[in-house]
């Protein structure tokens, strides 16, 4: 039997709209069940979801502006980055405009990119301030 026959999956994200359509965004699993980003669950993730979700869950709304969202799941990953050894670079991000009908950016991160790396130092930076601040 082939080798990738017997374990080959995938997890993936399709998101896009039709001419007219509104915008939807669907978590298709291995087993092709699915779920649908909705106004509840504005965003969908794949991979490890317990460090980069919790700034997702509390950032990302429905009337957040795309260049909001972009920086939030750049930090989400960030987090990841940073907890979780088998999570590494380079990072892909495609951004589809309502009504482009097609992707409108795309963006490949790799471990030198100097605007993720000050980004990353930044968001360090604010939580440890934020961390300072807070009094029990």
């Amino acid at each position: 039997m082939d080798r990738m026959a017997q374990g080959a999956t995938a997890t993936m994200i399709v998101a896009g709209q039709r001419k007219g359509g509104a915008m939807r965004m669907f978590l298709v699993y291995p087993e092709g069940n699915f779920i649908e980003a909705t106004e509840d669950t504005p965003f969908l993730q794949i991979g490890e979801h317990k460090y980069g979700k919790p700034i997702l869950d509390r950032v990302v709304r429905p009337e957040t502006t795309l260049e909001e969202a972009e920086k939030a799941v750049l930090l989400s990953m960030d987090s990841t980055l940073r907890s979780n050894l088998s999570v590494g670079m380079p990072l892909d991000l495609a951004v589809i405009e309502a009504g482009a009908l097609r992707v409108t950016r795309a963006r490949r991160i790799e471990p030198q990119d100097e605007g993720f790396r000050a980004m990353s130092a930044a968001w360090s930076e604010a939580l440890r301030d934020a961390f300072q601040r807070i009094r029990l």
